[in-house]
C-alpha cells in the first residue's frame, strides 16, 4: 500500500479536515482536504519521556497514532484512505467537533511508544485489553471481539496440531508488539518447552508471508486477520484457537486528557445504539467468510488463466461508464465464472448473464457475445445504480444496485419498505441483508407490492462480488483511461463512512 513519502524516513501525520459543518446525515457528504505534515523524533528508542500535546478542546485538533494494515489503515482501491479504525477516529473527532489527524506508523509495535511519548492522544490500532494490562495504559470501550488463533499451511507437508503441547519445539512467528505475545506465554505455562519469535513487521499480512515462504511453521494472529488472510491465500487455515476471546479498544495514557476516555465511551455508546458501528464493521467484516478455500482457489486460478481473455473487454466498459472494470470482472465472474457460453435454467446467457428483456433493452444482438455483454452488463448495472434514491449513499448504493442486478429494482424496493416496517435503516446495506431473505416468507411477501421473490439469492451474490472485488484489487492494477471515462466516475463514497447518521455533539460532550 502507497504512503506519501517522508524525505527523511520520518512518519507522516496528515489530518482531515472538514470544510462544512453540521449533521453527518445519509446522503450527505464531507469535504475533506489532506495535509501531509513530518513529524519528527516519534520515537525515542528508551523509556518514554511525556510531552503532552494539548486537549482537543485546546487545540481543535485530536491526534490519533495507527499503523497500517487491512484491519487498520490503508488506502483503498481509489487511493483513498480507509479502515475501521481510521473510520472510527474520523467519526469521534466529528462527534467532539475538532480535526482528526493521524500519526500513521509502519509497525504495530511502534503505536504504543508513541502514545507513552504523548505525542498522541488516543491509539487507534486493534489493540486487545489483555488479562494483564498495561497498568500505564486506560481503555476505552470496547469495540470488536477477536480470538487469537494459531495457523498452518492445510497444503503443507506437517499435519494440522491438535493442541499447545504438539507445538514444542516448533518455529511459531508472532507480529512484534501483538497482544498474541501475552496469550502464548499464558499458554507457556503449561508447556514449558513453547517458544516464539516475535517479528517486526509491517503488517498482519507480512507474518503470514512468513508461513507461506516457510520460514515458519506456524504463524500466531487474530481472527479478523486470518478471515482477511484467507481470502487472498486459501492454504491458510485455523488449527485452533489459543485463550479467550479478547476485546479491542482504544488506548490513552493515564497521564493525557483525563475527558478523552470518558468522551470516548459515551461515543462509542451512542454508535453501537445507533447502528453505526453494526454498519461500519459489516463494510469491513461483513463479505470476509462468505467463500470457503475452495471458491478461493477455484476464484485464483480463473483470475490467473481466464480472467487476461476478457481484461481489455472490462476495460473499455469502464471507459463507457466510469465503473472500475475490476468490480465489472468480479459481477461477471459470479454469473458466469467468465464463460461467454453460460446459460442458466431460467433463460439467462453470457459472461453477465443478461435476459432476454435486459439485451433487448441494452440493444444486445448476441448475449453469448463476450464484448456485447459485458458492455451491456456494465451499462445496465450503472443505469441501476443511478436509478436508486439519491439519498443512498456510498458504499451502501453499489451495494444494493449489484442485489438488484440479481433480484429486480421493485424487490428490491420491497425490502426497503420492510426495512422501514421493521424499524430498520432502508438506505443501510447492513440491514437490507435482514430484509431481502424475508421476501421469500408468506408473511412478509403477502404485504407488499411484487411479491414473493428468493432474497437470499442476492444477499450471498453480493457478498461474494465484494470478496471477488477485494482480490482483484489485490492482485490487478487500476485502469487509467487516456481520455477518462465518458460517465461519471467510479466512487464508493468519500468518505467511506459518510452517510452512517452520526450527529456532531461538541456542545453536548462535556
Amino acid at each position: 500500500m502507497a504512503r506519501p513519502a517522508s524525505p527523511r524516513g520520518e512518519d507522516p501525520v496528515f489530518s482531515t479536515e472538514r470544510r462544512s459543518t453540521g449533521r453527518l446525515g445519509v446522503g450527505g457528504a464531507w469535504g475533506f482536504r489532506l495535509r501531509l505534515i513530518l513529524a519528527a523524533g516519534l520515537l525515542s528508542g528508551c523509556e518514554p519521556r511525556w510531552d503532552a500535546l494539548p486537549p482537543p478542546s485546546a487545540s481543535n485538533d485530536l491526534v490519533a497514532v495507527t499503523h497500517t494494515g487491512s484491519t487498520t489503515f490503508y488506502q483503498d482501491a481509489e487511493g483513498k484512505y480507509a479502515g475501521l479504525e481510521y473510520d472510527l477516529v474520523r467519526l469521534f473527532a466529528e462527534y467532539l467537533g475538532v480535526k482528526a489527524k493521524f500519526v500513521i506508523l509502519s509497525r504495530s509495535d511502534q503505536v504504543l511508544p508513541v502514545l507513552l511519548e504523548g505525542k498522541a492522544h488516543l491509539a487507534a490500532a486493534g489493540l486487545p485489553i489483555t488479562p494483564d494490562p498495561d497498568p500505564r495504559l486506560d481503555f476505552g470501550e470496547p469495540y470488536q471481539t477477536v480470538r487469537v488463533q494459531l495457523v498452518y499451511q492445510a497444503d503443507g507437508e506437517g499435519p494440522k496440531p491438535n493442541s499447545v503441547a504438539e507445538l514444542a519445539g516448533k518455529r511459531i512467528a508472532v507480529a512484534a508488539g501483538s497482544g498474541a505475545i501475552a496469550v502464548l506465554s499464558e499458554a507457556k505455562r503449561t508447556v514449558p518447552d513453547l517458544t516464539w519469535s516475535t517479528i517486526p513487521v509491517a503488517n498482519s499480512e507480512a507474518i503470514f508471508q512468513r508461513l507461506l515462504d516457510g520460514q515458519a511453521d506456524y504463524v500466531v494472529a487474530y481472527s479478523h486477520e486470518v478471515d482477511v488472510a484467507r481470502n487472498f491465500h486459501p492454504g491458510l487455515s485455523v488449527a485452533f484457537d489459543l485463550g479467550k476471546a479478547l476485546p479491542l479498544a482504544w488506548a490513552f495514557a493515564k497521564r493525557g486528557d483525563s475527558a478523552l476516555p470518558r468522551q470516548s465511551r459515551e461515543f462509542f455508546r451512542s454508535i453501537q445504539q445507533n447502528g453505526v458501528l453494526r454498519r461500519l464493521s459489516d463494510q469491513y467484516y461483513g463479505h470476509i467468510k462468505r467463500l470457503d478455500q475452495a471458491g478461493v482457489s477455484y476464484f485464483l486460478t480463473r483470475m490467473r488463466t481466464v480472467l487476461p481473455r476478457f481484461k481489455g473487454l472490462f476495460q473499455e466498459a469502464q471507459e463507457i461508464t466510469g465503473i472500475d472494470w475490476r468490480f465489472l470482472a468480479a459481477v461477471s465472474f459470479q454469473e458466469s465464472h467468465w464463460e461467454p457460453l453460460a446459460t442458466s435454467p431460467a433463460g439467462v446467457r453470457g459472461l453477465m448473464m443478461l435476459t432476454t428483456d435486459t439485451a433487448d433493452r441494452m440493444g444486445v444482438t448476441d448475449r453469448l457475445d463476450a464484448r456485447q455483454s459485458i458492455l451491456a452488463g456494465a451499462r445496465y448495472f450503472a443505469a441501476i445504480r443511478d436509478g436508486l434514491p439519491e439519498r443512498v449513499p456510498e458504499p451502501d448504493r453499489t451495494w444494493m444496485a449489484v442485489a438488484a442486478y440479481n433480484v429486480g429494482l421493485a424487490h428490491l424496493e420491497d425490502a426497503r419498505v420492510l426495512a422501514q416496517r421493521l424499524k430498520l435503516n432502508p438506505n443501510a446495506w447492513t440491514d437490507l441483508k435482514s430484509t431481502l431473505p424475508l421476501l421469500a416468507k408468506s408473511e412478509y411477501f403477502t404485504t407488499l407490492k411484487h411479491g414473493f421473490a428468493r432474497g437470499g439469492e442476492p444477499v450471498i451474490m453480493t457478498e461474494n462480488i465484494r470478496t471477488y472485488y477485494d482480490i482483484l484489487v489485490r492482485y490487478e492494477p487500476p485502469h487509467q483511461p487516456v481520455f477518462g471515462s465518458s460517465e461519471r466516475g467510479w466512487d464508493l463514497g468519500e468518505p467511506r463512512s459518510s452517510g452512517l447518521g452520526l450527529k456532531a455533539r461538541r456542545d453536548a460532550v462535556k
